[in-house]
């Protein structure tokens, strides 16, 4: 993950606290998991492909929503804190991203191919591509 996007999602969900009750682990929770891994997801091309920007604007609402709507299920804003800086998620987010974007023909270590997965993302409109923007 990284460093902006720490910042990012740490500024944009990490506010105060109320109390919560036992529920599933964020992670567990799809509509929590799915867009907050497109965000890391699309970062990391942005910053590793100079063809491709991050849709900055975008990428803070959807943070927003996703707060909004941890917090609309229960979480509270201690929870939703302690998810985004725990280093455990932040090693599994990157493993997962890692492994999707291996799956998808994209070598770590050459950065045109990240310009290559990010231009189809953006392409087929997904909620990678709906991220980012070609230069």
């Amino acid at each position: 993950m990284t460093a902006l996007f720490a910042l990012l999602v740490a500024s944009v969900l990490a506010v105060s606290a109320s109390a919560g009750e036992a529920r599933p682990s964020l992670r567990d929770v799809q509509e929590i998991e799915d867009p907050l891994f497109a965000v890391a997801v699309a970062s990391e091309v942005a910053d590793r492909c100079d063809r491709i920007a991050p849709r900055t604007l975008k990428g803070l609402n959807q943070l927003y929503q996703i707060r909004s709507r941890a917090n609309a299920l229960g979480y509270s804003d201690d929870e939703i804190k302690a998810y985004v800086k725990s280093d455990q998620e932040k090693s599994r987010m990157r493993a997962k991203g890692e492994r999707l974007l291996r799956q998808e023909g994209v070598k770590l270590d050459q950065p045109e191919t990240f310009c290559t997965y990010g231009l189809a993302e953006i392409e087929k409109n997904s909620a990678i591509g709906v991220l980012l923007r070609a230069k």
